[in-house]
């Protein structure tokens, strides 16, 4: 039977005179069709020898079908969008903060043209970069001068490299923290060439443990606020301003890492304890820095503020070239930094404000419009329900913190969840769920309302791949 099917296997030419395959010829090209039709001869040849029976793939439609397949794929980007249906807000693995409508035409507008990213239009001279965001965030955070480097990563090096190559940077032990990839924030420290000293316990810190370990030596104190940790119970870490108090007075600059760092004081909204950027300002720290792509909502990108005298020099040092951002995060970010003169447009226009603030009863309508839709891909053979559910705030902030929510879920014993979850991931829109006790779930919070119907489709195209 192998050899029958063997000589049953048509010549790549043969298979080529098909008309879908003479079709993709036209439309893309000649050798790569050829290749692709001679991968699929030799992958069935394979199988074949394998003592797979194959008699059915042998047919000159499913032959040309198979080809069509791997030129379309061949086409398919690697890199592009997903529905985030997981419930985690800020979710790292799939792009973090989505950005306002703003921040994407303003991408798009530089992306079609020249600008005047290093251009000072008023003089014709050449400018700096910076200056396009600088006095906005200083504006937003009281801050006296302001630098932008691509991530908050970066930010921690070069304020390191700079202020305390060489120095010792005191920091308590509790902060010392290590964040997604294995990054540790003591590894950071000595790659920039700064001595770090551990004061304090894992969970108790006092002001006199600082005090301590100040001398001559010294750099820099740093403050790590631990975004995507909590200790609790029998803890203590002093006040920043006593902090702030107690470096001034013996001549030590305070610099504070707030991780992901935010404008708007979500307290205010009963989430979370985050402290806002203009808090530790305010506290007199010296040099804060901050995510862009976290609380902010904007591009990827690490935010330095402080004072005038500390950023002129950040911004001399040699690295400040090699960590600059480009022109489309100086677009996106000075756009979604203008939605924030507005708090009320800033909750309205900045996604991931938005999602954070969203009330489960607001989410009622879109849960349920999701529950009909999939229920009429299912029909009988799913059970398809509205439940209470917990949303998280994600990308290390506000680990401890909940958000309620409506998930929408699918059970069922007559076909596998685990193979329809792994279909959602292969369709034209992929959909990122979440399994949880043998249901999957949707959480509609991190769906965009314009995506419902999307959702939908994908579902429907996965279920039909269900062999």
């Amino acid at each position: 039977m192998g050899m029958e099917l063997l000589r049953r296997l048509p010549a790549v030419h043969r298979l080529l005179d098909h008309p879908v395959c003479r079709d993709l010829i036209e439309e893309h090209s000649h050798p790569l069709v050829s290749r692709l039709a001679g991968d699929v001869i030799g992958d069935l040849r394979t199988a074949i020898l394998a003592g797979e029976d194959r008699e059915a793939d042998l047919m000159p439609d499913r032959l040309a079908a198979e080809v069509a397949k791997r030129v379309h794929a061949q086409f398919q980007p690697h890199y592009r969008p997903v529905i985030n249906a997981t419930g985690v807000v800020l979710h790292t693995n799939l792009g973090r903060a989505p950005l306002a409508d703003a921040a994407v035409e303003a991408i798009v507008r530089t992306a079609r043209g020249y600008t005047n990213l290093e251009l000072n239009l008023a003089t014709g001279e050449r400018g700096s970069r910076y200056d396009h965001v600088e006095s906005l965030i200083c504006e937003l955070t009281g801050a006296e001068a302001a630098l932008v480097v691509n991530n908050n990563a970066a930010a921690v090096f070069l304020v390191l490299g700079e202020m305390a190559k060489g120095k010792k940077v005191i920091i308590s032990r509790g902060q010392l923290v290590e964040i997604g990839g294995s990054f540790r924030v003591s590894e950071v420290m000595r790659a920039s060439g700064a001595e770090l000293v551990e004061v304090g316990t894992t969970n108790k810190t006092h002001e006199y443990d600082y005090e301590r370990a100040i001398d001559e030596d010294t750099g820099l104190i740093l403050r790590v606020h631990t975004s995507n940790f909590r200790v609790v119970g029998f803890t203590h870490q002093p006040p920043l301003s006593d902090l702030v108090a107690l470096a001034h007075e013996r001549n030590v600059p305070v610099y504070e890492d707030l991780g992901s760092g935010s404008l708007i004081d979500l307290r205010a909204y009963g989430i979370g304890d985050e402290p806002t950027i203009g808090e530790s300002v305010r506290a007199g720290v010296d040099i804060v820095s901050f995510s862009g792509d976290k609380l902010l909502g904007s591009a990827q990108a690490g935010i330095i503020v402080g004072k005038q005298e500390y950023i002129k020099r950040i911004k001399k040092n040699q690295l400040t070239r090699a960590l600059r951002v480009d022109k489309f995060t100086l677009a996106a970010l000075e756009a979604t930094l203008m939605l924030y003169r507005d708090e009320e447009k800033a909750k309205r226009d900045v996604p991931t404000i938005g999602m954070l603030l969203r009330t489960q009863e607001s989410l009622a309508p879109e849960a349920q419009r999701l529950r009909n839709l999939l229920a009429d891909v299912f029909g009988e053979r799913a059970e398809v329900q509205v439940e209470a559910g917990l949303s998280q705030v994600g990308g290390g902030s506000l680990p401890t913190e909940e958000l309620p929510t409506w998930h929408v879920t699918v059970r069922t014993r007559l076909f596998s969840l685990n193979e329809l979850e792994h279909h959602l991931r292969h369709v034209d829109m992929p959909v990122m769920t979440t399994m949880q006790k043998e249901a999957l779930h949707f959480d509609v919070r991190t769906i965009f309302p314009r995506e419902i119907e999307v959702v939908a489709a994908s579902v429907r195209d996965a279920y039909g791949r269900i062999g």
